[in-house]
């Protein structure tokens, strides 16, 4: 029975605006009181606004903070995207997790099983089935993606249906996995969904996305023809990209090496999952040295140029056991991900100075993408037929395409949301309602650090314009005692008149020194100041940029 106070509320806090670190709330109750689910759990990556950061959370405070009215956890797939938070927030929400039996491999052997990590409580539902979670009955529904089992949920509330669509596109032929269950995704518009909440990724692109079979041929043809080795990177979770360059090994007669841990891990689950039932067993990286050049193919680590990666060493020679030789071909079986196109420039080049072949999805189909066209878009929403379109997954550029699009579907209400928007969703649409903290947390080290705290900022300062810091001891009387300290990080080494810096910036100390009268040097506040304006000063004069400028006051 629904009172008049109880409300459903959708309250994303990643993943809108942007692609990647995807978590979003669903509440049902009167406010104040609600109970909650969070679908996913995901992280991204930094970029160079955040140096000496490689990994990027969704602040969660406003969840943690409820966390006594939070349900569970439900997992639509096993992407980083969606799953690779959990370890380094669940100890703050500590509710129980749903999901597939291969997203719960994946969980247990990364970060979830290293040494002090948190004891998550997983709990292993099959595609197709459906859980109870206080007032939402949460279903299942498998859909083709990149990863095996993702899956759509049909989340079913008091006020109504809602379809959260994960990740997601229309492939006939995925070759592992499930293909979209268009069967179930119109009973669901039969029995009327009152709002969808869509994947945006592949917005600005027509008609249908290739499927995975597609691929599977095209890396056949390409294994046949190589004349000597064969290297193909691609995202480790793609399972049946892997399998297909497996099935192009087997039909060429050639073995296959694996190359780098993440690989090896999605593939151990694989296996235990049944993806590569009939795929002989991966021979180890130590092997590759002994097998004629015609009768190997390397599956790498390292698509999107991760510095450590398996490729980015062997393009720079600093592999201890795989090397290329000119007239090898290496495939990429991937998209550059935005953000990564100079990492993976640098290893194209390298590649090609050796005289190595290079192919991508510039000029031959070794790559689809997992997420749906527009024409494919369109079908799902003539399935499902729903009162409400809320766009998700994509940046700004995609929401707002989205809910262009949809509207030319003539759904009736579209909600363009942002990362912590309180959306109220009823028969009578969808709106805007309040304003959730949000945000990022940087994970630095073994830290989380919020991304406003002034440490990034001055991070980013000293990639910029270096580092002066200045020591200066002071008697009683205001009296300079012995010569100032001084130390120099990141400036030219030269002024423009050839002067050293280290010498320009001692001069100017020392000018600073005998300017400031005695009585206000026993002010060692007021002193650590005027030092810090007149350095900063006087090095953004001479260079144009201004340092960070760290100034101590020792009191002798």
């Amino acid at each position: 029975m629904t009172r008049s106070s109880d409300q459903l509320v959708f309250v994303p806090l990643g993943g809108l605006g942007e692609i990647g670190m995807n978590a979003a709330l669903y509440g049902f109750g009167p406010e104040g009181r609600r109970k909650w689910i969070l679908v996913d759990c995901g992280l991204s990556f930094a970029g160079p606004e955040a140096p000496g950061v490689d990994i990027v959370l969704p602040d969660l405070r406003y969840i943690i903070e409820e966390r006594a009215n939070l349900l569970g956890i439900v997992i639509t797939h096993a992407h980083e995207d969606h799953i690779g938070a959990l370890a380094a927030l669940w100890p703050s929400l500590r509710a129980p997790v749903y999901c597939t039996p291969f997203a719960a491999g994946l969980l247990g052997t990364r970060r979830l099983s290293e040494p002090g990590a948190p004891k998550v409580e997983i709990n292993v539902v099959p595609q197709g089935g459906r859980i109870t979670l206080g007032p939402f009955d949460v279903e299942f529904v498998p859909v083709a993606h990149s990863i095996p089992e993702s899956n759509a949920l049909a989340i079913r509330t008091p006020a109504g249906l809602l379809v959260h669509t994960g990740d997601w596109k229309i492939d006939p032929t995925p070759r592992v996995g499930l293909p979209t269950d268009e069967k179930r995704l119109r009973e669901l518009g039969e029995e009327g969904v009152l709002a969808l909440i869509c994947d945006s990724t592949n917005v600005m692109r027509e008609g249908i996305s290739p499927s995975e079979a597609d691929v599977a041929a095209k890396l056949k043809e390409l294994v046949q023809s190589a004349p000597g080795r064969v290297a193909v990177t691609t995202f480790a979770s793609n399972v049946a990209r892997l399998r297909a360059v497996a099935e192009a090994a087997m039909a060429n007669e050639r073995e296959v090496v694996v190359v780098g841990r993440a690989m090896e891990r999605v593939i151990d689950v694989a296996r235990e999952c049944g993806y590569l039932d009939g795929i002989p067993g991966f021979r180890p990286v130590d092997a590759y040295g002994y097998l004629p050049r015609d009768k190997v193919v390397a599956l790498l680590t390292g698509s999107q140029g991760e510095p450590r990666a398996a490729l980015s060493r062997i393009a720079a020679d600093d592999h201890p056991e795989i090397a290329l030789s000119p007239g090898d071909r290496v495939i990429f079986s991937s998209r550059t991900i935005p953000g990564n196109e100079k990492s993976v420039g640098n290893i194209l080049n390298a590649l090609a100075r050796d005289n190595i072949e290079i192919i991508t999805d510039r000029t031959h189909l070794v790559h689809v993408s997992g997420h749906p066209r527009r024409e494919e878009l369109a079908r799902l929403y003539g399935w499902l037929k729903p009162q409400i379109a809320i766009p998700a997954h994509g940046e700004d550029l995609h929401l707002a395409e989205h809910e262009s699009f949809a509207r030319s579907l003539g759904v009736r209400h579209v909600l363009r949301a942002g990362n912590g928007d309180v959306v109220a969703i009823s028969g009578e649409g969808a709106r805007k309602v309040d304003e959730a903290p949000h945000g990022r947390l940087y994970q630095d080290g073994s830290l989380l650090v919020n991304a406003l705290e002034k440490t990034i900022q001055e991070r980013r300062r000293l990639s910029f314009a270096g580092m002066v810091s200045v020591a200066v001891a002071v008697d009683e009387k205001g009296g300079i005692a012995g010569e100032p300290e001084i130390a120099i990080l990141g400036l030219p080494p030269r002024t423009q008149d050839g002067t050293d810096f280290d010498e320009y910036v001692a001069d100017t100390v020392a000018e600073l020194l005998d300017g400031i009268p005695k009585a206000r040097r026993r002010d060692p506040e007021a002193l650590r100041n005027a030092l810090e304006r007149g350095v900063r000063s006087a090095v953004n004069e001479e260079w144009g940029k201004k340092p960070l400028v760290h100034a101590l006051v020792i009191e002798v």
